[in-house]
């Protein structure tokens, strides 16, 4: 994709350039294409995929999605097409999109990821890879390299001597020191981070003394979660030198400003996407209103501009 000659276009190095720092965030838009029947896609800086596997994934058994005060919690389980299915069926509308494609990556082990990898980098058309090493509804799976900062440093470390497009790196909340994994990913060769992936939660009903779920816990995601993400998002801002794509709860353009001024060069919009399927346009065209006036700073001067003194 060409960047635009926009205010708010961002690049994040390696060769992704978007046109606008909102991007939509993997899980809550499939593979883009029902999306694009309700809103203008090319208004945006971007979408990341659902997540890829190297064989297709039924995910968990229902009930696998929630409602929860201000948020829900799911645990869909990494559903996917597989990778054949994907390249055959999902690839070439992708392709065709005027925006930004990142294709989210997700696996069991290391050589999964490298597979899926390997195979989508013989196509044109995807301008970087999410590596979801933050999955926390697939137990045994992606949430354990996420929680180690020796094993986010080998995969990325593999990933990156396989690949030269965008490697961005998706950071669980759901840990002790998220920069020490940010680190990890940015020591190994990561180009940017993304973060936060979903909080553990549970969701229960009293009258049955049942969970939700029938996985019992999953991901909470919404407006809930949002302090918590501004918060890891000035963490890592203040550990790595690599851009952060911010995320978790942002409902509104003043959310979206909120995660740029505490370090997020880019912001991915999630829960949301359900309730306004073109809340991403929305925000993005407020973002280059606001920012187009020069009596403003300058995007990249408002990014990390928080003042705490």
């Amino acid at each position: 994709m060409t960047q635009e000659s926009r205010h708010t276009a961002v690049a994040l190095g390696r060769g992704l350039e978007l046109r606008s720092p909102v991007l939509l965030a993997s899980g809550t838009v499939s593979y883009g294409e029902e999306l694009s029947k309700l809103t203008d896609l090319s208004r945006i800086g971007g979408l990341v995929t659902k997540a890829i596997s190297p064989e297709p994934r039924i995910g968990n058994r229902p009930q696998r999605i929630a409602e929860t005060p201000c948020g829900m919690v799911n645990a869909i389980g990494l559903a996917n097409v597989g990778l054949e299915r994907f390249v055959a069926e999902k690839l070439p509308f992708l392709q065709n999109l005027d925006t930004a494609v990142i294709v989210n990556v997700a696996g069991k082990s290391i050589d999964d990821y490298v597979q899926v990898v390997q195979r989508i980098d013989e196509y044109d058309g995807i301008d970087g890879y999410e590596i979801n090493l933050s999955c926390p509804n697939v137990k045994g799976e992606c949430m354990i390299m996420g929680v180690s900062s020796t094993a986010t440093f080998e995969i990325i470390s593999k990933l990156r001597s396989i690949t030269n497009r965008h490697l961005m790196v998706k950071l669980t909340p759901n840990v002790t020191s998220i920069s020490a994994i940010a680190l990890a990913a940015e020591e190994a060769g990561a180009d940017s981070v993304s973060l936060i992936n979903t909080l553990v939660g549970m969701a229960v009903d009293h009258k049955t003394r049942k969970p939700l779920l029938t996985n019992i816990t999953g991901g909470l995601s919404g407006p809930a979660i949002k302090p918590v993400a501004l918060a890891k998002v000035w963490e890592v801002y203040n550990a790595v030198n690599i851009p952060i794509v911010g995320m978790g709860g942002i409902s509104n353009v003043e959310d979206a400003m909120e995660f740029l001024v505490t370090g997020a060069r880019a912001i991915q919009i999630g829960t949301m996407n359900f309730v306004y399927p073109d809340i991403g346009q929305t925000i993005a065209d407020k973002l280059e209103e606001y920012f187009s006036s020069p009596e403003q700073m300058t995007l990249e001067e408002y990014s990390g501009s928080l003042i705490v003194a």
